[in-house]
């Protein structure tokens, strides 16, 4: 295999630790639709088929345009939890800072670009990283591997010479599609999902840096 010249980072619960406060903020919404949201069911319609769950209020009867202001309500809800304090996973920050200038590195979330900007307002990560795709930068989301193709091909460089970083099954789907190799890290909502398809799964962030370095040095010179 060549050697890695870019990392393609995932964003909510890779580097911040936010994907329950968007789980809550869908959760109580649609409760107060009747909708009862476990956490099995938020795995499997957000983290892995990323189909969402307002079908489930529309079983119900509620409306279309009942939805939409249940979708905006939720995403008030998330917006507000996201700026009460600063979610960056801890060793992150590190880690971005012994990997910068070393590598390129861009993200590559699924979040929509408000939501992303209010996150990232506190983090000061996005000083380590080349470019942002966020939502509203492809058409298809993950486990569409559309995203991770078109960061690829600003990157300029081939699949090989990438690797991503991900927590979630549609996020593995969407960068081995794209012919990336992907490392996993997952995180209380996604441990135990299926993640055989990955190159490694690493029980902590801080572990990327050695692993990069053993892959650099087994890459052929």
């Amino acid at each position: 295999m060549p050697a890695i010249k870019a990392i393609l980072w995932d964003n909510d619960g890779v580097l911040v630790d936010t994907e329950h406060l968007y789980r809550d903020a869908t959760r109580e919404v649609l409760a107060i639709a009747g909708v009862h949201l476990t956490d099995e069911h938020y795995r499997e319609l957000f983290l892995t088929q990323n189909n969402g769950a307002w079908h489930l209020a529309a079983e119900l009867g509620h409306s279309e345009s009942a939805i939409e202001a249940m979708r905006k309500e939720r995403d008030a809800r998330y917006a507000k939890l996201l700026a009460a304090r600063n979610h960056a996973i801890a060793g992150v920050e590190e880690v971005l800072r012994e990997l910068h200038g070393r590598y390129a590195m861009a993200i590559v979330t699924s979040s929509h670009r408000a939501h992303f900007d209010i996150i990232h307002a506190a983090t000061g990560f996005l000083r380590y990283f080349d470019f942002v795709l966020a939502r509203e930068d492809y058409v298809n989301s993950k486990p569409d591997p559309e995203p991770y193709l078109a960061a690829i091909a600003r990157m300029g460089l081939t699949p090989d010479e990438c690797i991503a970083v991900e927590d979630t099954p549609r996020g593995l789907i969407a960068a081995t599609g794209a012919g990336l190799r992907c490392i996993v890290i997952p995180n209380e909502l996604t441990h135990g999902g299926d993640f055989a398809a990955a190159h490694k799964v690493l029980t902590h962030v801080r572990e990327l840096p050695l692993l990069l370095e053993a892959a650099q040095q087994a890459a052929p010179v």
